[in-house]
């Protein structure tokens, strides 16, 4: 009897292949790094504390952010809440603040640093807080995109429209090729100003938003949108789909919003009668047409502020949040609960606990600048001017 040797198989793996086993890194990505420093242990018991300890210490020199989807603990000691364009608006807002601690992902980060003062500095309490969607759109691969849609013959009618979950570098390709950012709540405005500047958007990169708002609330036709994936030759795409079509979207998702399903929304409503299906427009499109209520993330806080006493809602977004919001209303007698019975935190968010926090301000305190994100000026440059764009939005 013998045995087979194994034979030595000439594969070379790819630059992505790398990045997933941890053997490489992206400096351009949002893939963070570990974070330098020893971190307090999570079971301290101190590190309440210890947290309001060093921000009192700080005291004005230091402002946090918290975005909606961060856990408890953190969110105790933001200054400010809200979505990610809300906090780095609020954070260009406080001048003042040497610091301004965002507790979010890198791309809100990097927004803050974009929209706030040269000598105010902001930093990522985990620099391994990024964005699954941000990371489903690179430079490189949106560089390549526009030279398909240049030789297809239609860069020059082509308007790019990024959402706001986007790396600096993305924002800086949308502001150099006279395009514009949107946010969840006005990516229809960004759009009717798209349409008006040019015949055809390129959207990045969340697919599910951009296919949303065309078809829902412009009227088009699931035709008219066609997808682009990065990973194919030339997108996917003929160079006839990509005349013929008006959206041509990107192929990203949010990996929370993108696990709601059709059976979601059916199964909720059989448990729940009488319940009110409320989403966010990052979810597939059968889930939003399926859906009694569509909005952004301050859109889905008003509509249950407002809510009768009694009134029963299943949230199709980030688990934190719907918890939070649980806890909030349920002395009003509103039954709220989560779309999916599967639990889905935003893993990246979570990222950002009270160990990394206690550790950044207590950094601070001693002098000690850690984990700061700073964009370069060109890509700063071209990344505000998409920016300022949607600021001036009708």
């Amino acid at each position: 009897m013998t045995t087979a040797q194994p034979q030595e198989l000439d594969v070379q793996p790819t630059p992505l292949a790398l990045l997933l086993l941890g053997r490489e890194a992206d400096p351009r990505s949002e893939r963070g790094v570990e974070c330098p420093g020893d971190l307090p242990s999570p079971s301290d018991p101190d590190l309440v504390a210890r947290a309001r300890a060093a921000k009192e210490k700080l005291g004005d020199k230091v402002f946090v952010l918290g975005h909606h989807y961060q856990r408890d603990e953190v969110i105790q000691f933001a200054d400010v809440t809200g979505d990610s364009f809300k906090l780095a608006r609020d954070a260009a807002a406080r001048p003042e603040a040497e610091y301004i601690v965002f507790c979010g992902v890198h791309f809100m980060a990097e927004s803050a640093d974009i929209l706030t003062s040269d000598d105010q500095k902001v930093v990522l309490p985990d620099l391994a807080a990024g964005c699954s969607m941000a990371d489903m759109a690179t430079a490189e691969q949106v560089a390549e995109c526009w030279d398909v849609l240049t030789e297809a013959g239609i860069a020059e009618q082509v308007v790019p429209v990024s959402y706001m979950n986007s790396s600096a570098d993305i924002k800086a390709f949308t502001g150099k090729h006279g395009g514009t950012i949107c946010t969840s709540s006005n990516a229809q405005r960004a759009l009717d100003w798209a349409f008006e500047q040019g015949e055809k958007v390129l959207f990045l990169p969340d697919q599910h938003l951009g296919r949303n708002t065309a078809v829902r609330d412009m009227g088009m036709s699931l035709e008219d949108c066609v997808l682009y994936n990065p990973h194919k030759p030339n997108g996917g795409l003929t160079a006839e789909e990509l005349r013929a079509a008006k959206m041509i979207l990107w192929r990203g998702h949010c990996s929370v919003h993108g696990r709601f399903s059709l059976d979601s929304v059916n199964d909720v409503r059989e448990r729940i009668p009488g319940v009110n299906v409320l989403v966010h427009p990052e979810c597939r499109h059968e889930v939003v047409a399926a859906a009694d209520h569509v909005g952004s993330t301050e859109y889905i806080i008003k509509a249950l502020e407002a809510a009768p006493a009694g009134s029963k809602w299943a949230i199709g977004t980030e688990l934190n949040l719907v918890r939070r919001l649980a806890n909030r209303f349920a002395p009003e007698g509103k039954e709220i609960v989560f779309l999916d019975k599967t639990v889905c935190f935003c893993s990246t968010m979570n990222r950002i606990d009270l160990p990394h926090l206690v550790w950044t301000l207590e950094s601070l305190a001693e002098g000690t600048l850690v984990n700061r994100i700073e964009v370069d000026k060109e890509t700063e440059a071209f990344a505000k001017l998409a920016l300022e764009r949607m600021l001036a939005l009708p």
